[in-house]
């Protein structure tokens, strides 16, 4: 490379390095209107499925005063809303509002022969005055889907004919029980209606009568059933989604995204935008899972849940089971009374939610707090990203530095044209990578320059001990650099709800670690980067090497398996974050604290006295990835992933310390038995 070209490409790294510093200074005040954004809406919800304890007080021999029962303790355990449904003539004939007979049990009911060819449903009702209040929901909603519906009565109540069979009417919707709204308004829960998009085609006039009714009941939120919003099915051709919005907007109504769903319900996130994002997030508890989870790991999920992802709807579901063992029918709400309120063994959640600063009440939306001229810091943000990016791919190819700057301008020019989403996910991603890369590889060259100067002039051990300490600082303090790029650039509702997220999980937990590697063993180690190449190709291949290999590939597979939402963990590790979390409060990262940072600080150590030691180094990146990766987590606060990478690196520090104690002590042992000899 020609001197002059050397000069200008260092002269352009130090400007670039200029750069870096005023995008991280400029993200500053980003990150604070993100935190008060964060710490806006501390009210949380805890709601009951109102049909699963209605299904379960129907293996009742008293399905009534159940009902009143689990309802004074659920209160009393700190729930304080209820999950209604669109009704089935199933579920009013759980309540006791309806009985509900096919054609030949109508006709055993009025004494005569069933007619040949009368399939129909013939409903009665139990109370007059509610006959007055569900006869037009039931008649609107059949006639709605179809069907042909008549009075009919027997023995001197009142009833409806449906046109439809048995097994298909009990299941067709119709309008949340109002009677039952009512009820439980009336015993101070809040109503949170769960609609569908069952009712095709959308009728708009007779939404807005459920919404006046909702707001009359004091209903602020709404979550949906099934596999897509109200409106949705309609949504090509008549726009019905637009409408259902106006609807909600109208009466001041938001609505709740569910999490962790196999698939997310359709048209949920272009509605969360119609609205404005009066949008919170709902963690539901399912069925079949309520009957399984321990009390205590029902309690860690709720509390995780509020205070790690900024849920501010618990939605809790209950069902029934057949226990061949007790000989009896079981059903969890004494479970879930317990996980709440807690008893001699346990805190409860609710509990535990207050001493972390929330409180029972009508969750709110966010209230979104915006930076003075924003949008000019995180343009400063995006060139800091950037110029971080290019001096990153400088240290492999420095020749190239401004060339890197020109072709990599014009691309993400023309990437923000066609997309100004995936270039700025895909600028986040490139400067998560970027940090800790750069931040390694800086190492690695200031530990050779510090062994070379090692071999005239021995550094002792303490010595070494505190330029270790220095370096491990002086590197985490770099790879954190990434942090303030990602929030001020990814500093939208949109991704604090996971309406969009941060792309590229797992080439952010292997790039760093495969860069790593690349610059140790083809870099700097006095021969050409091919030179090195052909030298590593030419050693011959031993069974160490393919087991060596072999395990790697193992390992890495497990490691990639452990990244993201979906890793797979073993109960004995889920009781060990239980219990880390009971004793911080806040669970550092264990791949962090326990693998990585001890790693990474003994490879440093050793490195200032043995050259095979940098190779500790490479599968030490990992907690330096590991640190930027919990910031990706757009929906976990950002004090919250601040106080966890903290006391990742405290506790990884001190256990990297006792490993070089116990390095120190061994080596000293080893060299007094060679020197009796």
């Amino acid at each position: 490379m020609p001197q002059w070209l050397n000069k200008w490409n260092t002269r352009l790294a130090r400007l670039l390095w200029v750069v870096v510093l005023i995008g991280i200074v400029a993200a500053l005040p980003v990150i604070y209107a993100r935190v008060e954004t964060e710490t806006s809406a501390k009210q949380v919800a805890i709601v009951m499925d109102y049909r699963d304890l209605l299904m379960v007080s129907n293996t009742q021999a008293n399905p009534q005063a159940f009902v009143e029962k689990q309802l004074m303790e659920l209160k009393q355990a700190g729930v304080n809303g209820m999950a209604v449904f669109e009704s089935t003539l199933e579920e009013l004939s759980w309540a006791g509002e309806v009985i509900v007979y096919n054609a030949a049990q109508a006709a055993l009911l009025e004494q005569r022969v069933a007619e040949s060819g009368d399939n129909g449903t013939y409903v009665l009702f139990n109370s007059p005055e509610h006959a007055q209040t569900l006869r037009p929901i039931i008649e609107w909603a059949f006639q709605h889907h179809g069907a042909e519906v008549a009075s009919w009565s027997t023995k001197g109540r009142e009833g409806l004919r449906i046109g439809l069979g048995y097994d298909d009417a009990l299941l067709r919707p119709m309008q949340p029980n109002p009677i039952a709204m009512k009820a439980l308004r009336e015993e101070g829960f809040q109503i949170i209606p769960r609609l569908s998009d069952r009712f095709v085609p959308y009728d708009d006039q007779e939404m807005g009568r459920w919404m006046k009714s909702f707001e009359e009941l004091g209903v602020t939120r709404v979550v949906f059933d099934g596999d897509a919003v109200t409106g949705f099915g309609d949504e090509s051709d008549l726009g019905n989604l637009k409408r259902f919005a106006n609807q909600l907007r109208s009466h001041k109504i938001g609505i709740a995204i569910f999490e962790n769903l196999k698939v997310p319900q359709k048209g949920i996130n272009k509605l969360a935008s119609l609205l404005g994002f009066d949008t919170i997030r709902s963690h539901p508890i399912g069925e079949a899972e309520m009957m399984i989870l321990k009390t205590p790991q029902i309690e860690d999920r709720l509390v995780l849940a509020v205070k790690d992802r900024n849920i501010r709807l618990l939605y809790l579901n209950a069902t029934t089971v057949k226990d061949a063992v007790k000989g009896q029918v079981s059903h969890p709400f004494k479970n879930i009374v317990t996980a709440l309120q807690g008893d001699e063994e346990l805190k409860g959640a609710v509990s535990q939610l207050q001493d972390f600063g929330f409180e029972l009440g009508e969750p709110h939306s966010a209230e979104v707090h915006k930076a003075p001229q924003e949008m000019i810091l995180r343009g400063l943000a995006a060139l800091g990203a950037f110029a971080l990016i290019a001096l990153t791919i400088g240290l492999f190819f420095p020749s190239l530095l401004a060339q890197v700057l020109v072709v990599g301008g014009v691309g993400a020019a023309g990437l923000y044209v066609l997309s100004s989403t995936v270039m700025i996910q895909a600028l986040v991603l490139f400067a998560a990578i970027a940090a800790p890369t750069a931040s390694v590889i800086l190492l690695v060259r200031r530990l050779r320059q510090l062994r070379v100067a090692a071999e005239t002039k021995p550094i002792s051990g303490i010595r070494r001990l505190g330029g270790a300490l220095l370096l491990f600082v002086r590197t985490t303090v770099l790879s954190l650099a990434a942090v303030p790029f990602m929030t001020a650039l990814l500093n939208d509702i949109t991704y604090s709800l996971v309406i969009q997220q941060f792309r590229g999980v797992g080439l952010l937990h292997m790039a760093p670690i495969g860069l790593v590697a690349l610059y140790v063993f083809l870099y700097g180690s006095g021969n050409t980067v091919i030179g090195n190449a052909k030298k590593i190709l030419a050693m011959p291949l031993t069974v160490l090497w393919i087991v060596g290999i072999g395990l790697a590939g193992v390992v890495g597979m497990y490691y990639l398996s452990r990244t993201g939402n979906a890793g797979q963990v073993s109960g004995l590790e889920l009781q060990f974050r239980s219990m880390m979390e009971n004793a911080f409060g806040v669970r550092p990262r264990i791949k962090e604290f326990m693998l990585g940072h001890p790693l990474f600080l003994v490879g440093i150590f050793l490195a200032l006295r043995y050259r095979w030691a940098m190779v500790l180094l490479i599968p030490g990146t990992i907690a330096q990835l590991s640190m930027v990766d919990t910031f990706a987590h757009i929906h976990t606060p950002f004090l919250l992933s601040l106080i966890r990478v903290l006391l990742g690196l405290g506790i990884g520090t001190l256990i990297g310390l006792g490993a070089i104690a116990v390095w120190q002590v061994g080596e000293g042992l080893k060299k007094t038995r060679w020197l009796s000899r």
